[in-house]
């Protein structure tokens, strides 16, 4: 079968959608399917891509590391009448979601779209935000779901969100799914002797992109007060992003810096490295819809500390795998870290075993061979979208550009007039 998928983060950037993508499209070649891939370009350089269409983009869209793609392309016609897709798979509702729709409408294909991310936790990341433009993103996503042929949500929680809020198309469960190399053991000690954390130390790591709805903030704070009671503690972050600075000098304000290592972005072997490294893995964001970084914990044996959010609570099973903790409370998450570091080795075993079993019902060949038999029942069929639900969408999309500028406007207006410098 010939798939197009369109997504507006792709590799390089490192985060959730764009390994996603990544991670199906390899699965989906390695069984002979021909995968084309359109996502924006980005400053940096891909060596040896292959079926790979680049759209042109703003990058660092409003200082963030997104490159936004600007969803009109030639060349993508061109491409598109060699290449026969059979099915549209797009994996946003905006900007090149747009392109897919007129894709599917235009040459009469069935349209997936897997609602990866909770938009609405996103939106300060634009230049004006406010809570009428998160009403809007929301209904966007809906009403874009209800365009598409099939939606895959990565996990319960999701679906049932989805289903509140009005979608009506066949949902789907279908989270990413690790691949092979994912569960080979890591070099841990390679990682410590690097760093200079000590062998018998007590290590809590984090991995993921550091920004503002990851909840960082919260995770860094709870770690430190856990750190200031165990002088044996250490804190490994790996990840790049614009929260660095405020967790360094939290620790910096606390007295340990030296405890404190953040080597940046790793990925492949190194990345098992740093897992392998880690005692436990502490996640507190409230704005994932899987979670790919604590099933790739969980692959290394590495039991985790995580908040009862949409996407951890499928995943993590307190007291057999980790802990669970149900408010967003920096004390009771201090002492769910603090319940795994008193645990004796018998019990850390356990729960070294509950993680990486729980992580072996996430295999990627399990998830792509699920996803490609939920493909094929809907290439035997003629598909062509609502028309009616398609101008509700577009008239949705309108207002939202509408809204953007007024209170772009108003931003603008105000910086003139207190002598700030509008966003951009």
């Amino acid at each position: 079968m010939n798939i197009v998928m369109l997504t507006n983060t792709y590799l390089p950037h490192v985060g959730g959608v764009a390994r996603s993508v990544a991670a199906f499209a390899a699965e989906y070649r390695a069984r002979g399917h021909r995968v084309l891939i359109v996502a924006p370009e980005f400053s940096q350089y891909i060596k040896g891509e292959q079926d790979v269409i680049r759209i042109h983009a703003i990058q660092n869209f409003n200082g963030s590391d997104f490159s936004v793609a600007l969803p009109f392309s030639g060349h993508l016609s061109e491409r598109l009448d060699d290449f026969q897709p059979d099915i549209v798979h797009s994996h946003h509702p905006f900007l090149l979601g747009m392109t897919a729709v007129r894709i599917a409408r235009s040459r009469g294909l069935p349209l997936v779209f897997t609602h990866h991310t909770l938009y609405e936790r996103y939106t300060h990341y634009v230049p004006a935000d406010s809570q009428a433009l998160k009403r809007f993103v929301i209904e966007l996503g809906t009403r874009y779901a209800n365009l598409a042929s099939l939606v895959f949500a990565p996990s319960e929680s999701i679906a049932h969100i989805l289903r509140e809020r009005g979608v009506t198309t066949r949902i789907e469960e279908m989270p990413t799914g690790l691949q092979e190399e994912q569960y080979l053991p890591g070099n841990g000690a390679s990682i410590r002797s690097e760093l200079g954390i000590p062998a018998g130390a007590f290590v809590v790591g984090h991995l993921g992109r550091l920004a503002a709805e990851k909840n960082l903030e919260f995770t860094a704070a709870a770690v430190a007060d856990f750190m200031q009671a165990h002088a044996d503690s250490h804190f490994l972050l790996v990840g790049s992003g614009p929260s660095s600075t405020v967790i360094e000098n939290l620790f910096s304000a606390r007295g340990m810096a030296d405890r404190l290592h953040m080597p940046g972005t790793l990925q492949g072997e190194r990345q098992r490295d740093a897992y392998a490294a880690m005692d436990t893995f502490v996640f507190a964001s409230t704005s994932e819809t899987q979670g790919m970084v604590l099933t790739e914990a969980m692959a290394a044996s590495v039991p985790v500390v995580a908040l009862d959010a949409n996407g951890t609570r499928e995943v993590v099973r307190d007291g057999i795998n980790g802990r669970l903790v149900v408010a967003e409370n920096r004390e009771e998450f201090r002492r769910a870290i603090d319940w795994l570091h008193s645990r004796g080795a018998d019990d850390r075993r356990q729960l070294c075993a509950g993680a990486l079993e729980t992580a072996r019902g996430f295999s990627m060949d399990r998830c792509a061979s699920r996803a490609l038999d939920l493909y094929q029942p809907l290439l035997k069929k003629s598909w062509s979208l609502d028309d009616s639900v398609y101008d509700q969408w577009m008239r949705l999309r309108n207002l939202i550009a509408a809204q953007w500028d007024i209170l772009e406007g108003v931003t603008s207006a105000a910086g003139a007039a207190f002598g700030q410098p509008p966003r951009r």
